[in-house]
């Protein structure tokens, strides 16, 4: 048999070899692959260039994909033979419908009504809003639905109920009156702890300012705006105390946080203004003062022009009238005086700014002596090292001198949220005193935190001593306490009224001796005129 040669062999094996490649290679450009498409609701199989994307294949196919539609390879996908494109459509729908908001029921504890007994002060009435919802649908199928816009047609009315809590607690006659602020609130007592009745029922008085008259004829507070937080904050008004019949009286301004307060001598009301954030603490401080006439139709007049308020002046700053009506100003950073006239800070005194590492900054707490020749403050006292002095925990009580332009520490380690206040005027023979009554942290290093305890001192310091709770007791809340604005009939100390644990009481400030006065729990605010 004749053998095949090597080179023979060679060329059959090539051959073989190049037959089993071209038989696995990938369509070239300009061949025709098959694919299937599924799309509103069809199947079908087409034939399309080798090398086309999904894009490509559905506009061979005549189907025009929309903007929010997707497929099953994607659209920049290059396509094989007999791979599949799910084509999936998405709709995007807009709707709006009005949407009804119940009323919610408020029930205001009423120590003028006995035990058990109701007595509904305003109907509710339910609101209406209109909301708008943006649903996406896949293949006509809803997937998700969601509000992208609310406004407000009616709003809500709540339904307020009082419901009767009478307190067994003793009466005491009183002079001038006492308001507080309680569940939203203004309520006033006249002549007696007994004699107790509403004057503002809105429901919505958020307790930034809640200030009496000196004559206790108004009263100044701050509303809850209808409008969101960061558009607007509060609103400021007024009531006259003594009607039967109160009617809310608009002042004219809005977004009040820090402080306003009754002008001696006027029937006017100066105040301070911030410009709302949506970022904490929920504000930017103007640091400017404006004065408006409770009686008058005119509009507020500007005593100081916004300014950056020194370091922290962000949060703000504060200010008091002394009873001849000069003004003086707080800040974190000092305290001094406000030249009304020209509209201008003098400062008096460089105070070691807080550093409270968070959203808020301490403003230190400023009264006039009721002589007018001297101020009590709260300074922010140094610290051993290595704790740097804006991070001292130490605040002492202390007082500045007009006659001798002098400024001395009168407590030591009181507490950042001392509120030093001053009694009336005594007269004895030719001389004339008065007494301070301020807040003790229990905790010094702690005082931001702390609870405090009522004490009292005469003027230059002496006779220093705790006054309320006693000292087994939870101490109270950080606030102001209020002096009496006369002498109360059978006792021989001034009152100075306080909160404790959500109620009113009295403490007299010559024997401890303290009154419940509210037993509802519900106070947060109150002033005495």
């Amino acid at each position: 048999m004749p053998r095949i040669g090597l080179r023979p062999r060679l060329l059959i094996l090539l051959f073989a070899f190049a037959t089993l490649i071209i038989s696995c290679r990938s369509p070239q450009v300009g061949e025709e692959i098959v694919i299937t498409i599924t799309a509103d609701g069809t199947m079908r199989d087409i034939s399309i260039t080798a090398g086309s994307t999904v894009s490509q294949a559905l506009q061979t196919a005549g189907i025009v994909p929309g903007s929010l539609d997707r497929t099953e390879p994607p659209f920049y996908t290059v396509l094989s033979a007999g791979d599949m494109i799910t084509l999936t459509r998405v709709t995007e729908v807009f709707e709006t419908e009005e949407v009804v908001v119940p009323f919610e029921r408020q029930i205001i504890r009423n120590e003028t009504l006995a035990e058990g007994e109701t007595r509904l002060v305003q109907a509710g009435i339910n609101g209406l809003n209109e909301v708008t919802y943006r649903r996406i649908l896949e293949d006509n199928v809803e997937i998700s639905k969601s509000e992208v816009k609310t406004i407000v047609i009616n709003e809500a009315l709540p339904e307020i109920v009082m419901v009767g809590a009478q307190s067994s607690y003793t009466p005491l006659n009183i002079p001038g009156t006492i308001a507080y602020l309680a569940g939203g609130n203004a309520w006033i007592l006249e002549g007696s702890t007994a004699n107790r009745r509403i004057i503002v029922s809105t429901g919505d008085l958020d307790g930034r300012i809640f200030t009496l008259s000196p004559n206790g004829e108004y009263l100044v507070f701050t509303r809850k705006s209808k409008k969101p937080a960061d558009q607007e904050i509060n609103t400021l008004w007024a009531v006259r105390t003594r009607n039967l019949d109160p009617k809310l009286i608009s002042l004219q301004a809005k977004n009040v946080v820090h402080f306003a307060s009754w002008i001696p001598g006027t029937n006017s009301v100066a105040y301070s203004t911030v410009e709302p954030r949506s970022a904490a603490p929920g504000w930017q401080a103007n640091n400017d003062l404006y004065r408006i006439s409770i009686t008058g139709g005119s509009s507020p007049r500007k005593l100081l022009s916004a300014n950056s308020g020194g370091v922290y002046g962000w949060w703000g700053m504060s200010f008091a009238y002394s009873p001849s009506g000069v003004l003086a100003y707080s800040r974190p950073d000092g305290i001094g005086l406000v030249d009304q006239d020209g509209g201008y800070l003098k400062p008096l005194l460089e105070i070691t700014p807080l550093n409270t590492h968070s959203d808020w900054a301490w403003i230190p707490p400023i009264t006039w002596g009721t002589d007018g020749n001297s101020l009590y403050f709260v300074s922010h006292a140094p610290a051993p090292a290595p704790i740097s002095s804006e991070e001292s925990p130490f605040f002492d009580l202390s007082a500045a001198s007009f006659s001798n332009e002098a400024a001395v520490s009168m407590i030591d380690s009181a507490g950042m949220f001392a509120y030093p206040s001053v009694s009336p005027i005594h007269t004895n023979g030719s001389e004339k005193n008065y007494q301070i009554a301020y807040l003790q942290s229990i905790f010094i290093e702690q005082s931001d935190t702390s609870r405090y305890r009522l004490m009292v001192m005469d003027r230059d310091g002496s006779n220093k001593k705790m006054l309320f709770p006693p000292s087994d007791a939870n101490g109270i809340e950080p606030q102001l306490p209020v002096w009496a604005p006369a002498a109360i009939d059978g006792q021989a100390n001034d009152f100075i009224a306080l909160i404790y644990q959500g109620n009113l009481w009295l403490v007299d400030s010559g024997n401890s001796q303290a009154y419940q006065v509210t037993g509802d729990g519900l106070l947060s605010k109150m002033d005495w005129k």
